[in-house]
């Protein structure tokens, strides 16, 4: 079992900013051009060669953005990688410069996954991400399966598309989706107020989710940490209007599942704790969504950062937490999403906002 204090599991690398879409909730507030203050190559390959020094097994570096295909180096990058023997996965995003010759050249280069987003149908997407992506992205995920690689989906869950979540799995399902990554909106980059969901509406969703895993997909959640509480607690007791809802909107597309709870992957990993997000200037933050600078690469080693920072060591222990998230009984597992305390009361030790717990007296458990 990998130690979280001294080494990550996931490395995720803005690569760029630049990017050819303008999600209405972008967490980087993705430009057309890139930055001046990119890493240039050669700060990149030694920034790569760096993560050597974590140790066997090397965490997995996923190359993010922006869009990672919109650096023209990006061939090379993946190349350092391989040489380095540090495993990548990619997240690009769904546009005309992901083509059957780019997705050949992932697999012959060792990429271990990839990674699109689908928020919902056609009007839903496309409103969030742009006319025309929808389409482009439904292509390439049947061009992915074509190839033989292996596809994961990321969607954002808001207000605007809470009732189309039964939808989407089936559509998931139906093209042979195996693993669905749901984002929770946090109010960072462009992300959109009016949006966000109440503690209630978190907790539904989140029983509901469990309840989808029963069909064979394995689900992780994003700023959502309380999917680990609602694993072990289970759905045997609990009720909620919207989770019934989405519940019979899925039997009534899918039928009733037939399996055991799908395993959700990896658990106990959080903002600093097993994950660690590198900027596209070389910053170092908790994750893509706390954007509490913790140093950079290009001064320091990204190990160093990792092990030593007095601010990572804190957030690795929920102790440290404000209001019930200190004292919860699945403080460890769980701990609640720390970006979303930053973002809410600008402390990255304060509760989770979007848990109900959260609201209950703290002599309790």
């Amino acid at each position: 079992m990998i130690n979280y204090n001294e080494k990550p599991i996931l490395i995720f690398w803005e690569t760029t900013k630049a990017c050819g879409l303008a999600c209405r909730h972008c967490r980087a507030s993705a430009l057309e051009k890139p930055l001046p203050d990119e890493m240039n190559f050669e700060e990149a390959s030694a920034f790569i060669k760096s993560i050597r020094d974590f140790g066997k097994p090397y965490p997995i570096l996923i190359l993010t953005g922006g869009d990672m295909m919109r650096r023209n180096d990006i061939n090379k990058i993946i190349e350092t990688a391989n040489e380095y023997e540090i495993p990548v996965s990619i997240s690009p995003a769904a546009t005309d410069l992901l083509t059957p010759e780019r997705i050949d050249y992932f697999k012959a280069h060792h990429i271990l996954s990839a990674s699109l987003s689908l928020d919902g149908n056609r009007e839903m997407h496309d409103w969030l991400r742009g006319d025309g992506v929808y389409n482009k992205t439904i292509d390439m995920i049947k061009l992915f399966n074509a190839k033989n690689m292996k596809l994961q989906i990321n969607s954002v869950v808001m207000r605007k598309n809470i009732h189309q979540l039964p939808s989407l799995l089936k559509l998931l399902i139906d093209n042979n989706v195996k693993t669905w990554e749901v984002f929770f909106l946090i109010q960072t980059g462009r992300a959109i107020d009016s949006e966000d969901l109440t503690p209630v509406e978190f907790e539904d969703i989140n029983h509901w989710l469990l309840f989808a895993t029963k069909y064979g997909i394995v689900i992780r959640t994003v700023e959502s940490p309380i999917f680990r509480r609602v694993m072990d607690e289970g759905n045997e007791n609990y009720s909620g209007d919207l989770y019934y809802e989405l519940m019979d909107q899925t039997v009534d597309l899918l039928g009733l599942p037939d399996s055991r709870n799908t395993p959700h992957g990896t658990s106990s990993t959080r903002d600093g704790k097993g994950i660690i997000f590198v900027g596209h200037n070389g910053d170092v933050i908790p994750s893509g969504f706390l954007t509490y600078k913790l140093g950079n690469v290009k001064q320091n080693s990204i190990v160093d950062i990792y092990r030593n920072n007095e601010t990572l060591k804190m957030l690795r222990n929920s102790k440290n937490f404000g209001g019930r998230c200190g004292i919860c009984n699945w403080g460890d597992s769980c701990g609640g999403s720390r970006s979303r305390a930053y973002a809410r009361y600008g402390d990255i030790f304060a509760r989770d906002p979007a848990c109900l717990y959260s609201e209950l007296p703290e002599s309790l458990n």
